[in-house]
């Protein structure tokens, strides 16, 4: 009687190995808005707007309109 109640915790035991690991919830959105979509469909990636910060090497520049871009690009002899 007791080799089976041994056989039987073994075969419990070795059962629960197998059995899946409950899996955690994760968080993969880093900001919890909705992401403004461009005319080709795809998500903008990039706030062309303005910041200023204490720390001037924390600040950032206002992006250029795509015609400063291509007048600049063209200056340049691209």
């Amino acid at each position: 009687m007791q080799s089976k109640l041994i056989v039987l915790a073994a075969l419990v035991a070795s059962a629960s190995a197998f059995a899946p690991a409950p899996v955690a919830p994760r968080a993969t959105a880093l900001f919890n808005e909705e992401p403004k979509i461009g005319a080709g469909g795809m998500a903008d990636t990039r706030d062309p707007d303005a910041f200023v910060d204490e720390d001037p090497r924390k600040s950032i520049s206002e992006a250029p309109s795509f015609e400063e871009y291509l007048k600049q690009r063209q200056a340049e002899g691209n």
